[in-house]
């Protein structure tokens, strides 16, 4: 999930920072000179007090993995070059990915109402799944109420409390009743704004239409098809699969600010809208299909791309679970790139590839209170 406190970015356990060391030193005659500036980029995360940070760049030449900074603060490991993590809101590029392929079957007209593969479920407080379009959940111009900017579910997550409910589950259902308790933020199609609700009624539309968990779809249409062996939706399973690191950060509602350890915990409350767990490698190869071509027919990716504005203040355009990113390079020349960005409980990643799917880049930061992944993006499509 993505932003702030409505992205859930939620942490525990504790440590204190050990001096950052760079694990991917750039070796000429491989080819890494090519990725100076990036490597740059991903030592400056971890200058500005991110633990640790890994990525993949896959472009024409291959494939170019890095690391920098510490995996486990307390053992002073350095962070991995192939380390599994929690994508977050990334997760949602492939639940849009789900639904367009069951468009181009047949199965489901994204102008259906959410009414009408979900009857009554999303009532109240000025919300009218009769007047909502599948289109519009995944575009983020619905209205609907972020279920993760509840009181209590804020209160259980992202306070001290979350100690008390890291291995609850929760189901679809539950998260979207908390988010109709709540107010709609404005009238279907009159404006923008993120909410993870909109992809958690996605995923239970996925399961209406195929009679399957939405994270049996997507393994057998994405994962299988594309052998990405470190992607999985782990549902309620609380541990990481290996390699991966630690990952830390900072409670919202802690007014002490501490650093936590939250490597383990059951993601059932980010569901669809951010349950994924994936891979830089991964990653690259499903983006890189997916803007390529592999994964959806030539109108549905058109549908995706079909974009609408996030707003002056976040930059960027939206389209159906895929943003659209100009990356302000020097002088007149500008790069676009299309992908998606994501944090989840100590973990912030970003994942972007050109147009044609040829050059991409994802990476993961262990840590969640600091660090910026757009200079990394910059450093490796500006002047390329």
């Amino acid at each position: 999930m993505t932003g702030a406190a409505a992205a859930l970015t939620v942490t525990l356990a504790a440590g204190a920072l050990a001096a950052p060391a760079s694990a991917a030193t750039p070796r000429p005659g491989h080819g890494d000179h090519r990725h100076e500036a990036t490597q740059g980029a991903l030592d400056g995360i971890v200058a500005e007090g991110v633990p640790g940070v890994t990525a993949q760049v896959r472009d024409k030449y291959g494939s170019w993995n890095a690391a920098s900074g510490v995996g486990d603060l307390r053992r002073g490991t350095p962070r991995g070059k192939h380390d599994s993590f929690r994508v977050g809101s990334i997760t949602k590029t492939f639940v849009a990915t789900v639904l367009l392929q069951l468009q181009a079957e047949g199965r489901i007209d994204l102008d259906d109402t959410v009414g009408k593969w979900l009857p009554g479920v999303v009532e109240g407080n000025e919300h009218d799944g009769d007047a909502i379009t599948v289109r519009q959940i995944l575009n983020q111009t619905s209205g609907i109420a972020d279920y993760s900017r509840d009181d209590e579910f804020s209160r259980k997550v992202f306070s001290t409390e979350f100690f008390k409910h890291r291995y609850d589950t929760w189901t679809p259902e539950q998260l979207v009743k908390l988010a109709m308790r709540n107010k709609r933020v404005f009238e279907p199609g009159k404006g923008w704004g993120y909410s993870n609700t909109n992809y958690v009624v996605a995923g239970m539309i996925i399961k209406k239409v195929t009679g399957n968990a939405y994270g049996d779809e997507i393994e057998r249409r994405v994962i299988e098809p594309l052998d990405l062996k470190a992607t999985i939706a782990p549902g309620t399973r609380a541990t990481m699969p290996r390699p991966s690191s630690r990952a830390y950060g900072k409670l919202p509602l802690d007014p002490e600010a501490k650093t936590y350890d939250v490597t383990e915990l059951n993601p059932s409350f980010a569901s669809s809208a951010g349950e994924v767990i994936s891979d830089s490698a991964d990653l690259n190869r499903f983006y890189s299909a997916l803007l390529g071509g592999r994964l959806l027919p030539k109108e549905q990716l058109a549908e995706m791309k079909d974009t609408v504005s996030r707003g002056e203040d976040r930059g960027g355009r939206y389209g159906l679970g895929l943003i659209e990113l100009t990356l302000p390079c020097k002088g007149t020349v500008k790069r676009t790139v299309w992908g998606h960005d994501g944090d989840l409980h100590g973990s912030s990643n970003l994942a972007v590839t050109t147009e044609d799917g040829s050059h991409s880049l994802a990476l993961n930061m262990n840590g969640d209170w600091a660090g910026d992944a757009d200079p990394v993006a910059e450093a490796e499509f500006c002047g390329k």
